[in-house]
Formats: structure tokens, sequence, C-alpha cells
């Protein structure tokens, strides 16, 4: 833990934020005597969606014949 006075604080404020590792913590003191604490927030873990959660959000039209799509590619194809 460590400690630093207002003022050096009001003159470091972003270079010190971003020292900050997650979890550690600074103590900012006024006339000695602690006033704050300014704390780096822990990461937050990834998240994966859950199995299954995108059913439904992807429709295939059967109906529409491919080559009328490649047709807009026709150029960059061999």
């Amino acid at each position: 833990m460590t400690t630093v006075t207002l003022e050096e604080a009001q003159a470091r404020l972003p270079a010190m934020i971003a020292q900050l590792k997650p979890g550690e913590e600074i103590i900012i003191t006024e006339q000695s005597r602690p006033v704050a604490r300014l704390v780096a927030e822990p990461d937050k873990p990834l998240t994966r969606p859950p199995p299954g959660s995108a059913i439904g959000k992807l429709i295939i039209n059967e109906e529409v014949d491919d080559d009328v799509h490649l047709k807009d590619f026709e150029e960059y194809m061999p």
C-alpha cells in the first residue's frame, strides 16, 4: 500500500491510475491524515455466452439459389 499527499495526488493522478495494478490501493493524505483511498478495480474475467444462446438468430434461406449471390464476386474468382 502506497501513501501520497493530496497535493501529489492532484499533480500525478492520471499517472498514478495508469500504474495501479488490479486490487492495489493508494492512500491519499492531507496534513498526515488519511482522507481517501484510490483502489484499482480487478480485471473482469472474460465470460463466454452460454451454449445455444444464438439459436434462432441466423436464418438460412434455402429458396435462394447460391449462384445468384456468387455473380457479385465473379471478378474475384479464378
